[in-house]
């Protein structure tokens, strides 16, 4: 008896939910689809936010007002994809630059192949604060707080994943 109750309350939820998407799905794609001019983007933000919302829809101050929890939730995305965007074209813009600056020495792909083999190896922390500071060129105070950490925690981190590889790097070479 009590299951077949789980499974009507179970199956109003799923029957809610849909229709609370079917009503604010389209105006969230719409905002999404006027901030990024992207209707494929503009529909995964509006689903994601949807699923966001939806996950704490329990929990929200003032659920009659889901539309402006999913509406604040989209231009949240948004604005996220943008920031990664913006980090992702200035990465190139800079790999690009170092390209230009590098002689015309052909790359050594065994070396390199070495290095992210190493990389990968190193444990996830390590290798978080390896890549944020020397692939993504950030500072240690935009690592750390990337990495939810203090400045010296990140230092640690950085000074520790290097020995790391390159005692892996030696042990490889002999």
């Amino acid at each position: 008896m009590v299951s077949a109750t789980v499974s009507r309350a179970s199956e109003q939820q799923g029957r809610g939910l849909a229709e609370l998407y079917e009503r604010h799905a389209p105006a969230a794609v719409r905002i999404a689809y006027l901030m990024t001019g992207d209707r494929e983007r503009s529909r995964d933000i509006a689903q994601e936010a949807f699923v966001r919302v939806a996950a704490r829809f329990r929990h929200l101050r003032f659920p009659d007002a889901f539309d402006a929890y999913l509406r604040r939730t989209v231009v949240n995305l948004c604005t996220s994809q943008f920031r990664r965007h913006r980090l992702e074209r200035d990465y190139l813009e800079r790999e690009r630059a170092h390209a230009v600056e590098a002689t015309s020495d052909p790359p050594d792909l065994g070396t390199r192949d070495e290095l992210v083999r190493a990389l990968r190896r190193l444990p996830a922390r390590q290798r978080a604060a390896v890549v944020l500071r020397f692939y993504e060129d950030l500072s240690e105070e935009a690592m750390a707080e990337a990495m939810h950490v203090s400045v010296p925690a990140a230092r640690s981190l950085l000074s520790r994943g290097m020995q790391t590889l390159r005692t892996m790097i030696d042990r490889e070479d002999r």
